[in-house]
């Protein structure tokens, strides 16, 4: 497919709430430290139906979604090194940051204390405006490429660039493992992604799911065992049974229930986004040492150290892949949890 930087196909978002068409856009040249990427995946992402949506906020619209990104090296610039024409890559949620704050040192690029630039809806350091990966190209500067491994099937590799990072990372800082009973809260698009990591990393693995309609997959997928929070049984039952607890959903929990749930020392840890402030008594914290935190993504060396890691384990998302004129029709099917357990567009459908 022929690269005409000024006439870049994608599927754009034109106005909040409106359905995603086929649009043009225009990329930036390619740069001394840019590589020029041909698009083959882009994962489907809630938080891309968030954004369009209006629910983050306005939004620089038209806003090309999409920041689960992977394909191919086209061109690269003079003073790149680590990436050649050719070479599989991927992109994440972050195409820049500051690099000289304390949190970018530390490669914790995700928080700069400049503000760090999303890969869609933002503005970029040359005041731009982003634009993601529902796209045929795109152009981003290499220290925010990543390298996909040979053995990931490339359109499963492309949500490990959202859904898998934002799990890796807090199963790697609270250090699930052997001899460490981890709890993950719902079974969707980033719960099916913690239970395959957390069981590669050697944890024992429950799932807390509504129901128990997910339970064949749950187990498929890695979990040990499987419960249903619809039954008030089971917080009687798992009480103080677990180190850690990853919630995954994005809707208001009693959470003080969750917290009993907790062993001695043990952390309820959210990356989900419910959308009202939780209500926590302190004794729920006090009692059993418990901590409650949140996680955002991960930096880009730890991104890299995810993909490496499911490389070696074979993990991948479990996918349906979808022509990019369906991509309306996927927003609706994720919307009523509808899907097993994301949508990738084929960008080679983007004419």
């Amino acid at each position: 497919m022929t690269y005409d930087r000024t006439h870049v196909a994608a599927w754009a978002a034109p106005d909040r709430g409106e359905p995603l068409a086929r649009t043009t856009i225009e990329r930036r040249e390619v740069g001394a430290n840019d590589v020029l990427i041909t698009i083959e995946y882009a994962g489907i992402c809630h938080s891309d139906i968030h954004t369009v949506s209006g629910d983050w906020g306005p939004q620089p619209f038209p806003v090309v979604p999409g920041h689960e990104i992977v394909g191919t090296v086209a061109e690269v610039g003079d003073a790149v090194t680590r990436h050649q024409v050719g070479d599989r890559v991927g992109v994440g949620c972050l195409v820049n940051a500051c690099r000289e704050c304390v949190n970018c040192r530390r490669g914790d690029e995700q928080f700069c204390l400049n503000g760090s630039v999303g890969t869609y809806a933002a503005t970029d350091r040359d005041g731009s405006t982003t634009q993601g990966g529902y796209s045929t190209h795109v152009v981003v500067d290499a220290d925010f490429v990543l390298s996909v491994p040979e053995g990931l099937d490339p359109a499963a590799a492309a949500p490990l660039l959202c859904a898998g990072i934002t799990t890796y990372s807090p199963l790697k800082r609270w250090a699930a493992g052997p001899g460490k009973k981890v709890a993950v809260l719902g079974l969707g698009g980033l719960g099916h992604m913690a239970v395959k990591l957390a069981h590669a990393m050697g944890a024992e693995v429950s799932v807390l799911s509504q129901s128990l309609k997910k339970q064949e997959d749950a187990e498929r997928l890695g979990a040990d065992h499987y419960y249903a929070t619809s039954d008030p049984a089971t917080f009687d039952r798992l009480a103080g049974e677990f180190d850690l607890l990853l919630s995954t959903v994005s809707v208001s929990l009693d959470v003080n229930a969750y917290l009993r749930l907790l062993a001695v020392d043990g952390a309820l840890v959210n990356v989900g986004a419910p959308p009202r402030a939780f209500n926590v008594a302190p004794m729920s914290l006090i009692y059993g040492r418990h901590t409650l935190a949140g996680s955002m993504i991960g930096g880009i060396a730890e991104t890299q150290e995810m993909l490496d890691f499911c490389a070696e384990h074979g993990i991948g998302s479990e996918i349906e892949v979808i022509a990019a004129d369906a991509v309306n029709e996927a927003y609706e099917r994720v919307l009523a949890s509808d899907v097993r357990y994301r949508f990738v567009i084929d960008a080679a459908t983007i004419r």
